[in-house]
């Protein structure tokens, strides 16, 4: 049996691809639904798997096409991250089979796709090879800046977040490092291609330079919603980075930004002299901003893919303090009420400070004074 699956992001469709071939079914995927439907014609299809949300026909327009234009009766299941009720009741009422609401499973899919067409054709998997991955509702794009980061980068940590989740991409820089911290990279990125991604920078640039050199390069793919940065230690783990994905997904914000402010209930963990350092770093920050954000280093941001790139496009002036410009950026560009509307500040549930830091108390003295270039050149 063959089924067609449309969705305008690659990783999703190579994931799907590999569950549904490995069940024993033909796959053919098509990446716009302008695609999917001359693929219909030439491929035949049992059923089509579709996306709602694409940027030239939507899924809704996909499914008119099936049934109304080429009348045709084959099974429809649309997976989406659209949640919108009256599109999910008037892909019904087109005639669709099922609607999965993303982040979804590929067990869960397998499931409903067996249910409509039935038992006896696929070859199910068993317990000891069962997928666990989810699909998510958002394709996301991760920078992670690397500096001499051979020693204590976590391959096993990233491997396993990818293993679990499709949508996610991790776009690693590698910032001139003079350890063997590209080998790794290039390790972690054998047999993971589709997920993750290296950009080698010859010469060390700052982390600045890095996460805007990563950020440059996922700017130009067509798979994601939102694209964030997250330091290579992982102070800040995926859960709480996905928890700022499903924030901005489900809001109006344009950049959602971890908080490692001290709450109850959070994991917040720093070295003592450190947090008095960022305590009085951040007043000053507030001062110069003029806006309430109270911890604007964090190094786990997300925003909207447009945004990402209009902040980025330029160089920084500085090569840690560039969060801090990201703000003055938006506040230069949107005007101050605009920019605290677009910005959410996130606390996050948990953060370990680690040990091996690039950033020296001496470094941190320093800071002081760039902030003050910082405010004279966006005044």
């Amino acid at each position: 049996m063959k089924i067609l699956t449309i969705d305008d992001q690659q990783l999703i469709l190579l994931s799907v691809e590999k569950r549904l071939t490995d069940l024993g079914y033909e796959v053919k995927t098509a990446n716009s639904g302008t695609a999917g439907i001359a693929a219909i014609d030439t491929f035949d299809p049992d059923m089509v798997i579709v996306d709602i949300n694409m940027p030239d026909l939507t899924g809704i327009e996909v499914i008119q096409h099936i049934r109304m234009v080429r009348k045709l009766e084959i099974p429809i299941l649309v997976m989406s991250g659209n949640t919108n009720e009256k599109i999910i009741l008037e892909s019904y009422n087109l005639g669709i089979d099922d609607y999965m609401k993303k982040p979804v499973s590929l067990d869960e899919m397998e499931a409903r796709i067996n249910r409509i067409l039935g038992n006896n054709f696929v070859q199910h998997y068993t317990e000891t090879n069962v997928d666990t991955k989810i699909i998510g509702q958002y394709g996301v794009g991760v920078v992670i800046p690397c500096y001499n980061e051979g020693n204590r980068l976590s391959s096993a940590l990233f491997q396993d977040f990818i293993d679990k989740n499709v949508g996610y991409h991790l776009c690693f820089v590698n910032d001139g490092s003079t350890d063997h911290t590209l080998e790794v990279l290039e390790k972690l990125r054998k047999g993971n291609k589709a997920s993750i991604s290296i950009v080698n920078c010859e010469k060390n640039g700052g982390k600045a330079e890095a996460v805007r050199q990563g950020i440059h390069y996922l700017s130009q793919q067509n798979d994601f919603d939102f694209i964030g940065y997250l330091d290579a230690d992982l102070s800040t783990d995926f859960r709480d980075f996905d928890d700022l994905v499903k924030t901005i997904g489900n809001s109006d914000f344009k950049i959602v930004s971890g908080s490692r402010i001290t709450r109850m209930g959070a994991n917040i963990a720093k070295e003592s002299a450190r947090k008095i350092i960022s305590k009085t770093i951040n007043l000053i920050i507030q001062s110069i901003l003029g806006m309430p954000f109270k911890d604007t280093q964090c190094g786990a941001k997300v925003m909207d893919k447009e945004i990402a790139s209009l902040m980025f496009k330029n160089k920084f002036r500085t090569k840690w303090l560039f969060d801090v410009e990201i703000f003055m950026r938006m506040r230069k560009h949107y005007g101050k009420k605009n920019a605290k509307n677009m910005i959410c500040e996130q606390p996050l549930k948990r953060w370990i400070h680690a040990d091996g830091s690039k950033l020296s108390m001496k470094d941190s003295i320093k800071i002081i004074g760039q902030l003050g270039q910082i405010a004279l050149h966006y005044k």
